[in-house]
């Protein structure tokens, strides 16, 4: 069997499309340009925020499920924590995530010796390698290389595809690291039977790449079933900031609404889990205010732009009912 060969374009066709490219590329361009306009006078954000010589993590930090803003880092906790998992203080909502994560887990005493923990979709995060490096034995999960190529992970270089990926002997001996941290490929829509009896688990930004609200929604419900009675879920998604009404509900990325949240809050609660009050204020600082857009700057990216909605990071903080 023979296929035709793809025909060439017609010279009116051809014209039409270099027309468009270059439409395409002057509207990138004034985009850059009008994100430039908008972005913070350099003496706001640059060179800041700083190591602070006063830096910990506290015991009460993070009594509320919240968004991510900029006073976090002018704080002694987030400083403390980009030290401890080897990151650049930098005013990043990724680096805010981590932060949140391990600020939580270590104020619910859940960074122990001997504690389990199970990390979604962990990508080449550091927080693996720091929570064995704290005694806990880790079980760090991600796609299938295939899928994770198919999404584009692999591309961006976002994906583990093995425990070698979340080696950080920076933060965590290699000897304690080989020894506390397992890997598993683990699709987050179909969390396996026989991952149960964790102490805590996490993922950082992971769920809104599942293909709707309501699976994201329904992932984080199936991972209090990885969880002894008791034990603590902490996540972080996308919060939309720019409307309660319209949204990304379906597709690669998902952008989750006030009311989503708070719908997800109501059922977890029924169920008879503790979630975290949930704290909707994103801030008002200068750099707070700033909506980065693609390609996104290293920095300052505390907010930025997927299809014309202003979205930022949220963290959840779950506990799973001591009682069936």
């Amino acid at each position: 069997m023979t296929t035709d060969p793809i025909s060439p374009l017609s010279d009116d066709s051809a014209r039409q499309l270099a027309e468009l490219q270059t439409r395409v590329e002057h509207l990138e361009r004034q985009m850059r340009d009008l994100c430039a306009l908008r972005q913070p006078d350099e003496g706001l954000w640059l060179g800041q925020p700083v190591m602070r010589e006063d830096r910990r993590p506290g015991t009460d930090v993070l009594d509320q499920s919240r968004p991510c803003r900029q006073a976090d880092f002018d704080t002694p906790w987030l400083p403390y924590w980009a030290d401890r998992l080897g990151e650049r203080l930098r005013y990043h909502r990724k680096l805010w995530e981590f932060a949140f994560v391990a600020q939580a887990l270590h104020e619910r005493r859940q960074l122990r010796a001997g504690a389990r923990g199970l990390g979604f979709g962990v990508g080449r995060e550091p927080l693996a390698a720091y929570f064995a490096s704290r005694g806990c034995r880790i079980t760090g999960t991600d796609l299938a290389p295939e899928q994770a190529a198919d999404a584009g992970w692999t591309a961006t270089d976002q994906h583990a595809e093995g425990k070698a990926a979340l080696t950080r002997p920076d933060v965590c001996d290699p000897e304690v690291f080989e020894a506390a941290v397992d890997f598993r490929v683990v699709d987050m829509n179909a969390i396996p039977d026989d991952l149960t009896g964790y102490d805590f688990c996490w993922s950082a930004c992971a769920l809104e790449h599942l293909g709707s609200l309501e699976a994201g929604m329904a992932f984080i419900e199936r991972s209090l079933d990885t969880l002894k009675p008791g034990g603590f879920a902490i996540h972080t998604t996308e919060l939309n900031l720019t409307s309660d009404v319209n949204t990304l509900e379906m597709g690669g990325t998902v952008l989750y609404r006030r009311r989503d949240l708070t719908a997800l809050a109501e059922r977890l609660t029924a169920a008879g889990h503790i979630v975290a009050p949930l704290d909707f204020d994103a801030g008002s600082g200068p750099v707070d205010s700033f909506v980065d857009i693609p390609p996104y700057l290293p920095e300052p990216h505390l907010r930025l732009a997927l299809a014309g909605f202003a979205t930022t990071s949220f963290g959840l903080i779950i506990q799973k009912a001591v009682q069936p």
